[in-house]
């Protein structure tokens, strides 16, 4: 029986380069991965369910789980594991000190309902008792045009989001202290570049990170891998498969790591921080599948509902359905 063609789209991470090269295989499967941004991807997925399988925004699965509209089923794959503290701009002429000072403001993101934004919200709620609705915020592109939201949005009418028109950028408002924060997926060019104006909100974020991940156990995940429910229904064995070889690709990755006769020489740091993930996670510090994952899954099914992006909370079984 000839294997079953599937379109893979993913990014070309350590973790999922194995893969894209062919040195897993997952079984009886022949993978053609489209290497792409996640956004390029995401878009393409969620619009036109182009791809069998994508890596996916964790927070618009989730959001579309709780509205019942969800034409895929992901795997316990976690491609994508991000904190989030240091992610928070604020201008300095802002008067921004503390998390609590971010009320009244005006805050300003790419995609109001990315994964990276909703777990921003989420913790500044839980730590800090800043709500979504305390803030006046401005979705636009940070220096280029404004995108359309990645899944359609019916916002509670106490959230006050504007879209910036054509012709303005995030950080131009920046600039001219029309904005007053960013809750940024990236970089923002302006900090790159050292503008005297923008600083992050959270100075010393690691060992706050690291403080928030020891009080609640939430290593945030942004992406994981979801396959199309016509897949999953036509052959219900796939996602065991792609499960199996992208595990296999990530301890392929893992490894590596270790490698030291490659790593001392040029990134001689590197081994330094492997030994200090294994000190805070433990030793599978990046897992996959459902118990290590369970609080960050739990709270991005909570926070989807707490800010108006799905009807309910969506449980992380609904999420990472078993695999049998």
């Amino acid at each position: 029986m000839p294997n079953l063609p599937l379109t893979l789209a993913c990014w070309d991470y350590d973790r999922t380069r194995p893969l894209i090269d062919g040195l897993v295989k997952p079984q009886g499967i022949d993978l053609d991965v489209k290497v792409l941004r996640p956004r390029q991807m995401f878009p393409r997925m969620l619009k036109g369910r182009e791809f069998h399988a994508s890596e996916l925004s964790l927070a618009s699965y989730a959001a579309l789980i709780g509205r019942g509209e969800c034409p895929f089923v992901a795997i316990p794959v976690a491609v994508s594991k991000f904190f989030r503290h240091g992610c928070i701009y604020v201008r300095k002429g802002a008067n921004i000190r503390t998390p609590q000072d971010l009320k009244g403001k005006r805050v300003g993101t790419t995609q109001y309902s990315s994964t990276a934004v909703t777990f921003m919200r989420g913790m500044l709620k839980d730590e800090y008792g800043v709500e979504a609705r305390d803030m006046h915020w401005y979705m636009g592109g940070m220096l280029k045009a404004t995108e359309s939201p990645l899944i359609p949005l019916d916002l509670p009418s106490d959230i006050r989001l504007d879209f910036v028109p054509e012709g303005d950028t995030l950080e131009r408002m920046m600039v001219e202290g029309r904005l007053d924060a960013l809750l940024s997926i990236f970089i923002p060019k302006l900090f790159a570049d050292e503008w005297e104006g923008i600083e992050r909100l959270f100075r010393d974020f690691k060992q706050i990170e690291k403080d928030y991940y020891s009080k609640t156990g939430i290593f945030p995940i942004m992406h994981t891998i979801a396959v199309r429910d016509d897949v999953v229904r036509e052959h219900p064995w796939v996602r065991q498969a792609l499960y199996i070889a992208f595990c296999e690709a990530r301890d392929m990755a893992l490894e590596g790591l270790w490698d030291t006769d490659a790593l001392r020489l040029a990134l001689p740091w590197l081994i330094d921080h492997v030994e200090e993930a294994r000190r805070i996670f433990g030793k599978d510090y990046w897992a996959y599948g459902m118990e290590a994952n369970r609080p960050a899954l739990e709270a991005i099914g909570r926070y989807v509902h707490e800010q108006g992006l799905s009807p309910r909370i969506v449980a992380p079984e609904e999420i990472w359905p078993p695999i049998t």
